[in-house]
């Protein structure tokens, strides 16, 4: 890069800090002519500054607590920094200059032998070419991935036949064909990494932060309906989880005792009841080019932004779109798509606001730092693309923390959330306070802890609003920090690469959420908070000695202050399919089923002091507005053997 771009990379200011130091001189000069210590004879000192109220009060602090005025003004003056502010040096190549190491001499010119070798290959023509030739490859591998199949092959992680709770409606009506049905399907890569982001119950079980797997055990590998389809098949072993692939998926209608199993780093849970919904896999004989191209393609666009620091090396304002545009898109197509195959309507609709704020970013720090590496190509490559590649890939590096969204409901729900929630404070507090060390030096301090004290202050704001959720999302973290990283030091840099990753993780999968979010916005499958009904059965008033198709199942009537709220029903849940809506207040258990032999065992692991049962029931129970349920409760077991166990607190 040429010396006048490196120049331009100085902040605007430096023109004020030396305009600002001429004056300093300029007084300093004055001063030794006409003040006190003048050797010209008969001159008179200048003229005392005007007295100001904040002067006045200074002066009096002075006078009554020396000691405290004394300490604060030294906070003060260090706060401040020096005056006139001023701009860091460059950083100078680490390999490329010469060291001393005990009385010895010796050079390290890796990076001018860079610039040297690669000087034919930064003429704008070839990097006009190489940007379309890279536009065409990067197409023909978004084609390879997405579009040498149908569209409704595609199947997301998530994807389901049955959705939980009263999803599927009364007797699953709503997902209905149950059997005799069958299509040939693709997931993605990397399912296995894609979880429940909160409890569900089967059964007698609450599962959580895991993959849903019901079954898989027996030797025809059944699973339940609700269970991931593409997590069941990498399970199943019809395919890896790195790179996807195709299977036939078979429903088969009506199974019991789902049997738990663990197979390719995936375990599964079992539900010992009867299920009206199963599947089953079969290698496809339709579908081709299966394997999800994700890895090949992030190899190719690491390579790329390689070779664009080391080789072609255009201006930092060029390097820096390419960036941006690179990781975008690899996200979008690639990495995390928000949908299979990826919507370029809404991928294009994040893009351009995107590039609006990287071009803010570009503004008030990247210009500042990026420039000053032309010189070190090698050295920039290390310090940008490592972090930035780790932004950009957020979804994998960051997986292995147990914090997925920042509200306090999650990090405490989440095994070790609250303990790594404190190690990345701890962390950040620790760059923090170097950065603000960095910024003191430039004399720039006050200016940006009043910018930041400000926008704490709306933050606060916004937070203490009523019936909304503040909500900090990975680009809105991003765009704060950005503005402090704006400085020609080596940790500015891998800042930026790292906040720019992130920034472009967050938009591309997920869009610009809002900062306030409604509780509703935030369920996501969970619970809402709504009021939760009681049974009237209970492990006291259930007769044992009536047989099951005689049985009867009760609650209590609503209160009135619930209905009031606009509850005006019931919904019952029996083995996890809602088989009720109404008023009524019971239930004839005369429908189900009894003796079923592989329950003995699973049921004498969970639990102790009890015969083996043959089976049990889960009843789980709810108010219900105008069709559309409420939380549940958390679920009753009625054995076989006429033991009744009460639920649990709590709403499922």
């Amino acid at each position: 890069m040429d010396q006048g771009l490196r120049n331009s990379s100085f902040r605007e200011t430096t023109a004020h800090s030396s305009e600002e130091r001429s004056k300093s001189e300029a007084g300093t000069s004055e001063q030794g002519l006409y003040g006190p210590d003048s050797l010209l004879v008969g001159a008179s000192p200048p003229p005392p500054p005007p007295s100001t109220r904040f002067s006045r009060l200074a002066d009096s602090f002075s006078t009554r607590s020396p000691q405290l005025y004394h300490i604060f003004d030294r906070v003060v003056k260090y706060i401040r920094g020096p005056r006139p502010k001023v701009d860091l040096p460059s950083p100078e190549p680490l390999l490329g200059r010469t060291y001393n190491f005990k009385g010895r001499r010796f050079a390290i010119a890796l990076e001018p032998a860079i610039i040297r070798f690669t000087r034919p290959f930064t003429v704008a023509w070839l990097f006009v070419l190489l940007v379309a030739a890279y536009i065409i490859s990067f197409s023909f591998l978004v084609r390879a991935q997405w579009y040498t199949i149908p569209a409704s092959s595609f199947v997301g992680c998530t994807s389901v036949f049955w959705t939980g709770d009263a999803g599927c409606g009364l007797d699953g009506s709503l997902c209905a064909p149950f059997s005799n049905s069958s299509f040939d399907f693709r997931c993605p890569a990397q399912c296995s990494s894609v979880v429940l982001q909160n409890p569900r119950v089967v059964g007698d079980e609450s599962v959580d932060f895991v993959p849903l797997l019901v079954g898989g055990g027996d030797s025809q590998k059944t699973y339940r309906a609700d269970s991931f389809i593409c997590a069941s098949a990498v399970q199943a072993g019809f395919f890896s989880d790195s790179t996807g692939g195709c299977a036939s998926v078979n429903l088969v209608g009506n199974f019991t005792n789902y049997l738990p199993t663990t197979a390719f780093g995936l375990s599964s849970i079992g539900f010992p009841s009867v299920f009206p919904m199963s599947f089953r896999f079969s290698p496809s004989d339709v579908l081709t080019h299966c394997t999800d191209l994700r890895t090949p393609a992030l190899a190719f666009n690491i390579l790329i932004t390689c070779f664009l620091f080391l080789v072609l090396r255009p201006k930092a304002i060029v390097m820096w779109w390419c960036l941006v545009c690179i990781g975008f898109w690899h996200i979008a197509l690639f990495s995390q798509p928000q949908a299979t195959p990826p919507p370029l309507d809404v991928a294009f609709g994040a893009f351009l606001p995107a590039l609006f704020v990287c071009y803010g970013f570009w503004r008030v720090a990247v210009r500042f730092t990026l420039p000053l590496f032309a010189s070190a190509p090698f050295e920039a490559m290390i310090w940008y693309l490592a972090p930035y590649w780790t932004g950009v890939l957020t979804n994998l590096t960051m997986d292995q923390i147990p914090i997925d969204r920042l509200t306090a409901a999650d990090i405490k729900q989440q095994p070790g959330g609250v303990l790594a929630l404190i190690i990345i404070v701890l962390i950040l507090f620790v760059l923090v306070v170097n950065q603000i060390r960095v910024i003191r030096k430039t004399g720039w301090l006050p200016y940006y802890l009043g910018w930041y004290i400000i926008g704490g202050l709306v933050a606060l704001v916004l937070a203490l609003l009523p019936s909304l959720q503040f909500r900090l999302h990975h680009y809105i973290i991003s765009m704060v920090l950005f503005p402090g990283v704006g400085f020609p030091t080596r940790l500015s840099a891998i800042y930026q690469g790292f906040l720019l990753g992130m920034f472009l993780n967050d938009v591309a999968a997920f869009g610009f959420d809002s900062i306030l979010q409604t509780t509703a916005d935030l369920v996501d499958g969970g619970t809402t908070g709504s009021p939760l009904p009681t049974f009237l059965t209970n492990s006291t008033t259930y007769n044992a000695s009536v047989t099951l198709a005689n049985q009867t199942i009760s609650w209590y009537s609503m209160p009135m202050a619930i209905s009031t709220q606009g509850w005006n029903g019931f919904a019952l849940l029996v083995d996890d399919v809602e088989v009720y809506v109404g008023t009524a207040l019971n239930y004839s258990l005369a429908a189900l089923e009894a003796g079923l032999p592989h329950f003995f065992r699973l049921a004498v692991s969970a639990f102790k002091g009890l015969a083996a049962p043959a089976k049990d029931w889960w009843i789980l129970l709810q108010y219900a507005i105008d069709g559309t349920p409420g939380d549940f409760t958390m679920p009753v077991t009625l054995w076989p053997n006429g033991t009744w166990v009460d639920p649990l607190p709590g709403a499922s």
